[in-house]
Formats: C-alpha cells, structure tokens, sequence
C-alpha cells in the first residue's frame, strides 16, 4: 500500500482544519447517532460506538456533544431519521470511488455525490460495481521515528493485528473488525503514538498514480466529496506516490 499510510495522515491532518470549522462534530456526530442505534449505547459492548468516541475524543470533540449524539442514537433523545448509502462510481485512469453517505434526503444527497464525479470527469455506477473492491479493515496509523519495526510487529500480531508495513516515517497497520479495539489498546498501552485509527474500507489491489495531474483530479475530488454535508467517508482504490504528496498542496 505504498502511499497510503502517507494519504491517511494527509486526510487527517485535513480532517484536524475541519475541526475549526466544526465540520467534523456534525459528521462524527451522524456516525455516532447511526452506531448507538444499531448496536446500542454502551461503549463496553458496542465496539463500533467505542472506536467512534475515541475518534471523537481525539479531535476535542466536547463529551457533551457526544452524549447527545449517543442519546439521539439510542432513542433518548428525538433526532432526525438518517438513512446510510453507499454511492459507487469511477473517475479517469479507472480509479473506483466509494463514498459513505448519512443523510436524511437521499435525493439531495445522490445529487450533490453526482455533480462531483461530474465535475472530476468520472461518473456514478451501480450497485455493487465497486464495493466488492474493498474489504471492511480496522486502519491504524502511528508514527515511526525511534519505533523499533520487531518490537512492533510483536505487539501487533500478538494482540490479534493482520499486517504492518512501513511508509516513510509512518507504520500503517491493518487489522480485522473484530480485533481492531484489542490493538488500539495494546498500541497505546506501549505508550505509541498514534496518528489516526478508524474502521475503514481498504481495497484488496491498488492502481499507483505517479501522473502530478491524475493525482492532483483525484484529491480535489476526494475533498470535493469530503466537503458535502453527507457524506461521511470516500475510498478509492489507488495509492498516490508519496513523492507527489509531499509535493502536492492539500488543503
């Protein structure tokens, strides 16, 4: 996955600006709603909503911003109906796009989604034409100076990881769902620092875009869709050169 530990931190230290904006409360905000009612308020059992409050958390999000989240979720609080979708689509070079949706208007939502990949040169496909691309993987990344490869990769497979690789001055490793809490804490209880954790999409093959254009069309349109109100995640099934993202300004 050359480069994309690299885009990770990218899109993360995009996500710490958005905080200022108050962007990214009203997103995890939606996630945190959708998650409690799907499995529940309680922390302990709800993996899912565990790994959602410590995302938040990380971002300063206040815990009474969470809670009310939480309480919406479950019921306890009235809230408006959210309906999750995945929107599919391909831009230039054969790239395939999947953008996670919360939205209480799917109309508006697939409009807004289709002007983007319009706008990119791309366009929406069916149902199914690009998920089955991705695998649903707990992705965490954390930094590399001082860290010992072999202490790590220890600490990782014993607490149930699947993979570790080294990108640059990070390490990026994947995990199953199930076991991606036990690894967080087994990372932090090693006193690692970790520069973002998330239940993800992670595609099983990746095209490596070395072209600055293709690279640059495929950022603006990965933050085109991040700026949309709905729109929760964007994957897509490329990994950038991380000599161009170094190069590339991102805002």
């Amino acid at each position: 996955m050359a480069g994309h530990s690299k885009w990770a931190n990218t899109k993360h230290r995009k996500a710490r600006v958005d905080v200022k904006r108050g962007k990214i409360f009203s997103k995890i905000a939606k996630e945190l709603m959708v998650v409690a009612r799907q499995g529940g308020g309680d922390i302990e059992s709800n993996i899912t909503l565990r790994t959602l409050v410590q995302k938040a958390k990380s971002y300063n999000m206040p815990s009474d911003n969470i809670d009310r989240a939480i309480k919406k979720g479950t019921g306890e609080l009235a809230a408006e109906a959210l309906e999750a979708v995945i929107y599919e689509g391909f831009v230039p070079g054969g790239i395939a796009v999947m953008v996670s949706v919360l939205t209480d208007n799917r109309n508006r939502s697939v409009s807004e989604v289709r002007n983007v990949f319009t706008k990119a040169g791309g366009n929406m496909a069916g149902v199914g034409a690009v998920v089955h691309l991705f695998k649903r993987k707990g992705q965490i990344i954390l930094e590399g100076k001082g860290v010992s490869e072999e202490d790590l990769m220890e600490v990782v497979l014993e607490s149930g990881g699947e993979d570790i690789q080294r990108d640059g001055e990070c390490f990026e490793i994947v995990t199953e769902p199930n076991e991606f809490m036990s690894v967080v804490e087994a990372l932090e209880g090693k006193s690692y620092t970790l520069t973002n954790f998330e239940l993800t999409y992670i595609p099983d093959t990746e095209v490596n875009v070395t072209d600055t254009k293709q690279a640059k069309s495929i950022i603006r349109l990965v933050d085109a869709m991040e700026d949309l109100e709905d729109v929760q995640h964007v994957h897509v099934n490329c990994s950038i050169d991380v000599a161009l993202l170094e190069t590339l300004a991102v805002e």
